[in-house]
């Protein structure tokens, strides 16, 4: 029993013993860090702004008569053309209302008919001194009365006639037809809205940029006339491009912007008014640009730092100046140079002089996805 007691304790006094050497090189060895290489590239610098998508023209739909609206015809949401019937509205009234101008006019007409036939008796009768001149003026002045009075009832006629064609409401342009502001049955007028038609091919967009953008695009004429590109609220980018149609009046002394509206062609009607959209442009290209993942950059009170692994995978703590953030990279103008590999995890871990152990960024991916797919497996 005592051999076998002793055993025991040489045996675990063994693994202890391995166990140590264990730590102490796992404490000794290199820290993992994960690094890429700086790229140089021209690369173009886009500056954004937040927009909203307008109809190019948008008409409100409203009935130049009163009456009930009887029935609608157009489907709410569809593509409808210039003149087409959307909404109609009991004629019966304006029907009335021209059965009685045609009345008038005719007893108007009859009226002249008369006066035309005393003008013509009177005047031998003046000649031969049978009559007198002033009853021949008074039947002159009465003839003018009814042509005057014809002409009048004449044009109540017309307006009637053209109020009853408003009853049929139809659409002044081609475009989408927005939901129906009326149900059949309600008494609508010329201040009802029924609904609203918007030109959505082009379609406008609306954005603010600020007084020292507007400055800028006035003075440079290649941001002027720059392209603008469509950035979508599920981060998808619209594939035709637009460009500037107009910018406001004045400057918002609130904000310092001025509206600004871009032009971009909508061939299916996909985008529709209301839309968050988010507009770019390209308003300088950095030649020879160095870039890199912005999570290799680290803020510390102020000064961005970067950690870069040289030869024999020592590291070094560079300061750095970025420049503009293109997509998740940063352009870097000082404190790096073109295939310099710069760590972008682990930062935390190292400081200059340290021995590092570095694994590309693209094996490191590519061993993440291996490993994910065969978790899932």
């Amino acid at each position: 029993m005592k051999f076998q007691f002793g055993g025991v304790l040489f045996a675990l006094s063994l693994a202890a013993i391995g166990c140590g050497r264990h730590a102490a090189a796992a404490k000794d060895a290199p820290p993992q860090v994960v690094v890429d290489t700086v790229v140089q590239r021209d690369q173009p610098v886009y500056q954004e702004w937040i927009g909203t998508t307008q109809g190019n023209v948008n008409a409100d739909i409203r009935p130049k008569v009163e009456g009930y609206l009887m029935r609608r015809v157009y489907q709410e949401g569809s593509y409808v053309q210039r003149g087409q019937l959307l909404c109609e509205i009991d004629p019966r009234q304006t029907q009335a209302q021209l059965r009685q101008a045609e009345a008038n006019l005719e007893q108007a007409r009859a009226g002249l008919t008369k006066s035309e036939r005393d003008v013509q008796r009177f005047e031998p009768l003046a000649a031969e001194k049978a009559l007198s001149q002033q009853e021949l003026d008074n039947a002159r002045s009465a003839r003018s009365a009814a042509q005057a009075t014809v002409g009048a009832l004449q044009a109540a006629v017309e307006q009637a006639r053209l109020n009853l064609s408003w009853t049929r409401v139809t659409s002044p342009i081609s475009g989408i037809a927005g939901l129906a502001q009326q149900q059949v049955g309600d008494l609508v007028g010329p201040q009802t809205v029924l609904t609203t038609v918007s030109t959505v091919d082009p379609i406008r967009v609306e954005y603010k940029v600020s007084e020292q953008d507007y400055l800028q695009f006035r003075s440079d004429p290649a941001m002027r006339n720059a392209q603008l590109e469509l950035v979508l609220a599920d981060g998808t980018l619209f594939p035709h491009k637009g460009h500037i149609l107009l910018t406001g009046r004045e400057v918002d002394i609130k904000t310092g912007t001025i509206t600004t509206i871009g032009l971009f062609p909508n061939p299916g009607n996909v985008l529709r008014p209301g839309q968050y959209a988010k507009v770019r442009a390209v308003t300088n290209v950095r030649r020879a640009a160095l870039l890199v993942p912005q999570r290799a950059v680290n803020e510390l009170q102020g000064i961005e730092q970067v950690a870069v692994v040289g030869a024999g995978d020592v590291v070094s703590i560079r300061t750095v100046k970025t420049g503009e953030r293109v997509g998740s990279e940063w352009i870097i103008n000082e404190g790096l140079q073109p295939g310099d590999r710069v760590i972008v995890e682990g930062f935390a871990r190292v400081k200059s002089g340290m021995k590092v152990a570095a694994q590309d960024a693209a094996t490191a991916t590519a061993s993440t996805n291996t490993a994910s797919a065969s978790s899932a497996r």
